[in-house]
Formats: structure tokens, C-alpha cells, sequence
């Protein structure tokens, strides 16, 4: 399957009747494409991938395999969560690698933003290679592709520059014989999200936190210490935490923390304390491509930065940045 640019026909899906059109049509295509080959699927708990899955279950059922990688890099109980609704509440095949050393490993003391993609979207080629040659019959791999990813990732015509590459855009390497399956790439996140619900997926499931493919390697900025994403991961799970509680879970598209490699003075126990900041971002878009910011009341900033700088140590300032898409990206990196 080829990553072509979305035709002017191409309708948008906003109803559940369209969707349920673009499912059928979906499991016709790929009914034909794999016949009775076998499917692995990075399945990372996101909504895209969350929704390749039940659209590829659906379509191929045990032929499907999904493996989900903890590259070190998830969110707090994230690992977890995916293994409870995946595993044990929708009886898929699943397959669990924790590769966190091996990830980290690799990434350490690399800083540039587009290599650390490379190199997080290379070994999950590799895990996915591994795994498949433990698996007989794999012949296809399965991508969460979305079209925004496509449009950011493509050189245009008229030679502007890709803004970042995705892990999960381009080919395999030569020496795999995996094809690719890429049901969504012509759709918009708001339209994997109607599909989502037509699928029959929890409303949980489908409107999950969006959450990139190197997780919080591009939001721990620079090269990545294993103190400092640890801090990064407590300071995000605090961060949903009170999101949650005061009702802006559902009403913020997208919301996280990013902790530059850069530390500034501040003060502790009446004692000098050099800390990292923790940076703020909260956003609102429909289609990815574009964002605008949310205003977040300041009694929640308050409790918020009250807690990080009570609660997760080495961060003793707490930002809130306001750019919005363009001319910032919605991740820092």
C-alpha cells in the first residue's frame, strides 16, 4: 500500500453511516490484500493503532498479532493499561516486549531530535522483525498511519521541508519482506475517532490522550537521562491527574509536559537547588494540522505546579507554554 496523497474525492468521514462505509470498504481491501496471511501490528494503546487493531480484528481475527513495546518511554501505567484492555478485555493475540534498556541504550547521549526518531523508529522495526521470526506465517505489518503524519513527513512538490519524520511512515528495510497495511493513512485524527466509536471501541479508548510513536523521547529534550525521563514521567502523570479531576481531560485534545536538558537555580530547605523546568502544553486542534491553546483556570495551574515541584524531584520550575500551531509544532520535537 502506497503512502498517496488524499484525493479531492476522498469525502470526510463525520457521520457513523460514512464511517461505516469506510469500514466496510477497509475490511473488503484488506480481506483481499492478506487473505489468509498473518498480520503484526504495532499496537502502542493509541488511538490510531487502538483502531487498526479492532478494524483489522474485525476484518482477519487470529490472524492478527499485535505487539505492544515498552521502549522505557511511556507514560505512567501505560504498559499496563494496554496489556488490561488489549489482553484481557478484548481477547486479541498480544505480545509483550519490555525493551527499555535496549531503547535507552541506544539513545544515549544523542540529543538531535530526528535522530532519536530514526533510531526509536529503526529498533521497532528490529522488535517487530524479532518477534515475527518467532511467529510463523507473518507476511504483513500493520501501521496506526494517519494522513497529517504523511503531510509532515512528505517533501512537497514545491520543496518545502518535511516539518519531522514519523517512525511509522515510509518503508521497511531490504532485508524484511514484510507489505505494509495502512487503513487509515487518508484520515484526520478527528475522523479515526468517529471511525473508532463505529467500531464499537470504549469512548475512553477512542478519545485516549494522543500520544506520539517515540513517546516521551521527544518530550524528554535533548539526550535523554534516565533521572530526568523519570521526572518527566511523574510530572505527566501528575499533570492527567488534575486534568482529569477538573474536567479538562475531555475538553483538551492534547496535553503534556516537556523537560528541556537545561537547569536553572532555585531554592530547597533554605538551600541552593539546581532543578530542570517542567514545561506545559496544552492544546486543542481537529485535524492536527493546526492548534490553538487551551486557557487552563489558574487555581489548577497553582495546584498543578504545586504538586510537580512538591512531589517529583529535580524540577524545581514549572512553564506554561502558549504557541500555538503554527508556528510552534504541537510536540517540541
Amino acid at each position: 500500500m502506497q503512502n498517496n496523497l488524499r484525493p479531492d474525492s476522498f469525502e470526510r468521514i463525520t457521520t457513523k453511516a460514512l464511517a461505516d462505509s469506510f469500514i466496510e470498504e477497509q475490511i473488503k481491501l484488506i480481506r483481499e490484500e492478506v487473505g489468509d496471511k498473518k498480520v503484526l501490528l504495532a499496537l502502542s494503546g493509541g488511538v490510531d493503532s487502538s483502531v487498526v487493531a479492532a478494524l483489522l480484528a474485525k476484518a482477519i481475527g487470529k490472524q492478527l498479532y499485535c505487539v505492544h513495546v515498552n521502549h522505557g518511554l511511556m507514560r505512567k501505567y501505560e504498559s499496563e493499561n494496554v496489556i488490561d484492555v488489549f489482553q484481557k478485555q478484548m481477547d486479541v493475540n498480544l505480545i509483550y516486549v519490555d525493551a527499555t534498556d535496549r531503547f535507552l541504550d541506544l539513545l544515549k547521549d544523542v540529543s538531535d531530535p530526528e535522530r532519536k526518531r530514526k533510531i526509536i523508529g529503526a529498533e521497532f522495526i528490529n522488535v517487530f522483525a524479532e518477534e515475527a521470526r518467532r511467529l510463523e506465517g507473518i507476511s504483513y505489518l500493520a501501521q496506526g498511519t494517519i494522513y497529517p503524519d504523511i503531510l509532515e513527513s512528505v517533501k512537497q512538490a514545491e520543496g518545502k521541508k518535511a516539518v519531522k519524520s514519523h517512525h511509522n511512515v515510509g518503508g521497511l528495510p531490504e532485508d524484511l519482506q514484510f507489505e505494509l497495511v495502512e487503513p487509515l493513512k487518508l484520515l484526520y485524527k478527528d475522523e479515526v475517532r468517529v471511525v473508532g466509536e463505529a467500531l464499537g471501541l470504549p469512548h475512553g479508548m477512542v478519545y485516549r490522550q494522543p500520544f506520539p510513536g517515540p513517546g516521551l523521547g521527544v518530550r524528554c529534550l535533548g539526550a535523554i537521562t534516565r533521572d530526568r525521563l523519570n521526572a518527566l514521567r511523574e510530572a505527566d502523570a501528575i499533570l492527567r491527574d488534575e486534568f482529569d479531576k477538573c474536567g479538562l481531560a475531555e475538553k483538551v485534545w492534547q496535553y503534556f509536559v516537556v523537560i528541556p536538558d537545561i537547569k536553572s537555580v532555585g531554592v530547597k530547605d533554605e538551600s541552593r537547588y539546581e532543578g530542570w523546568p517542567a514545561i506545559i502544553r496544552a492544546i486543542n486542534t481537529k485535524d492536527a494540522m493546526s492548534a490553538t491553546i487551551e486557557e487552563i483556570p489558574y487555581a489548577v495551574l497553582h495546584k498543578i505546579v504545586n504538586r510537580i515541584i512538591g512531589e517529583v524531584e529535580g524540577i524545581n520550575r514549572v512553564l506554561y507554554d502558549l504557541t500555538p500551531k503554527p508556528t510552534g509544532t504541537i510536540e517540541w520535537e
